[in-house]
């Protein structure tokens, strides 16, 4: 007890002293919580229940034509747009499902608008990315090249596809970026 008084958690104070790294100046004393508490918690709830999803949606979602056709250039180009389209389409719903579940169980209301402008911003990054051309071409850009080409196969042989490539490591590093900041957006809603 700093001075002979009692401090209590989530209580200001008049000169805003409380336990050390929390600063109890910015105490909500209605409802007896910390904005910023609330806020992170927010952030981590959302930014949780969207890589649950995301992975739901990109691995049991998507459909092995979508997976196999989403990159299509050249004369392929428009069945490769509808495909990565019905993809991004599909992991949307699967985030926006999984979200609304989280929110319900742990009663974290969030702003509809914010959520869904969220939402259809981080769709648009996810059909950047899986057009695959795109994300290739940022890997050149700040010198992955090589790394993306890393364990997929080669022009002309017999390699295997597989999934532990650079391209899929730096795909799902691309979404995962875009995933927090669209917590971030989404959980700067919460109320």
């Amino acid at each position: 007890m700093p001075g002979g008084r009692e401090i209590k958690p989530g209580v200001a104070t008049a000169t805003g002293a409380g336990p050390p790294g929390i600063n109890t100046k910015h105490t909500d004393e209605k409802e007896g919580t910390m904005p910023q508490i609330k806020r992170a918690a927010a952030f981590a709830a959302v930014l949780a229940a969207l890589n649950v999803a995301h992975e739901i949606g990109d691995h049991w979602v998507q459909t092995n034509h979508q997976a196999a056709t989403k990159g299509g250039r050249g004369e392929h180009q428009r069945a490769g747009q509808l495909a990565c389209a019905g993809h991004v389409a599909g992991v949307t719903a699967a985030k926006a499902v999984v979200l609304a579940i989280t929110c319900k169980a742990i009663g974290l209301r969030l702003r509809p608008g914010r959520t869904a402008a969220a939402l259809v911003l981080d769709a648009g990054t996810h059909y950047w990315a899986d057009r695959r051309w795109t994300l290739e071409a940022l890997a050149e850009l700040l010198g992955k090249g090589a790394y993306f080409r890393l364990g997929l196969p080669r022009e002309g042989r017999d390699d295997p596809k597989t999934l532990g490539s650079g391209r899929f490591a730096l795909d799902q590093a691309f979404h995962r970026a875009a995933l927090w900041a669209t917590a971030l957006i989404i959980s700067g809603g919460a109320e």
